[in-house]
């Protein structure tokens, strides 16, 4: 198991490395750069950048050196000082930015992450077990609907119900009083009462996929000769289930985490949009939008180490608990 997983780490370190190129390379692929984008946009408001004004900020930035020379003063200082840049739309040290958002992004992914596990596992499970019975049939007919309404729009029509019906105001995590005020007991009890929605509504389409994938995994096994075999042997219906099949039907299931980590903070980029929330989705377009090179670079590299990382500990919890995999 020891040598799996420090193979698995090398493994690990070696994309990450990769990685971290064909980020760079990326968000190098637009023609143009900042300097475009700015000056397009300051003579739009009526000013001009002169000569003098534009080599000054390539020569601060080192957007006059080639795309190597960039990379490696942008990569050395992410490893050997913790420096990702300074964002030049926003004049700040891009740590400073992505600290400030992936606070409140890692919560709500993590909540969600759990909320979907919680939901998803035993409901999974029953469908399995119950299938075609009426309880399986609703579950169904859930969980094809949750697939199939995407998360913006479900944000939006939650969000009417709720200020129409109800007098609430949903949009964002805080209310206007707490958003930029000191932390406290008070700012999160006011988090607490605005944080259910947004996970509600991000937890929705995995919960809906996640269950399809344990129903149809576990039916699978169900029927199996090993589970036969056991239960001739008078092994009882709840420690054969949990002992033999279902163990066997999380493989599929814990594998998801390589995509889900990632997709929990890129994938709500839109939801986070519609209800104002100040997570790293509406950051990282923003950054996008403007070429900011070296935030939409470290959004980028951040989403990317997410998935390895995600696919190791997937790996790691995949040869715990079937020693098929590590074997292999």
């Amino acid at each position: 198991m020891l040598r799996y997983v420090l193979r698995r780490l090398v493994y690990t370190l070696a994309t990450l490395a990769a990685v971290s190129v064909v980020a760079f390379l990326v968000i190098q692929l637009p023609p143009g750069d900042f300097l475009t984008s700015f000056s397009a946009k300051f003579a739009e408001q009526g000013g001009s950048l002169d000569n003098d004004a534009l080599s000054a900020l390539k020569l601060r930035y080192g957007l006059d050196q080639p795309w190597y020379v960039q990379y490696w003063l942008w990569i050395s200082g992410i490893l050997f000082r913790g420096d990702f840049g300074e964002s030049f739309e926003w004049n700040k040290p891009v740590s400073e930015l992505m600290w400030d958002r992936f606070g409140l992004t890692v919560l709500l992914s993590g909540i969600t992450l759990i909320v979907t596990w919680i939901v998803a596992l035993p409901i999974g499970i029953y469908s399995a077990v119950r299938r075609y019975s009426w309880l399986d049939y609703v579950v169904t007919f859930l969980g094809f609907l949750g697939l199939a309404v995407p998360s913006f729009l479900l944000a939006l029509a939650l969000m009417y119900v709720f200020s129409r019906y109800f007098g609430m105001s949903v949009s964002g995590l805080f209310s206007p009083a707490y958003v930029n005020a000191a932390w406290s007991w008070a700012k999160v009890g006011d988090l607490a009462m605005h944080l259910w929605l947004p996970v509600f509504v991000l937890a929705t389409h995995g919960t809906a996929a996640l269950i399809r994938v344990m129903r149809a995994n576990l039916i699978d096994e169900l029927y199996k000769p090993y589970v036969q075999t056991a239960r001739a042997n008078g092994l009882g219906e709840m420690e054969l289930l949990f002992k033999y099949p279902v163990r066997v039907a999380l493989n599929p299931f814990i594998s998801t985490i390589g995509w889900v980590l990632p997709n929990l903070v890129s994938g709500a980029i839109v939801t986070s949009v519609v209800m104002s929330l100040p997570t790293a989705g509406p950051l990282l377009l923003s950054a996008l939008l403007a070429q900011d090179m070296y935030l939409a670079g470290s959004f980028i590299l951040m989403l990317s180490a997410l998935t390895v990382i995600g696919t190791l500990i997937s790996d790691i919890l995949l040869a715990w608990l079937d020693p098929r995999v590590r074997y292999a």
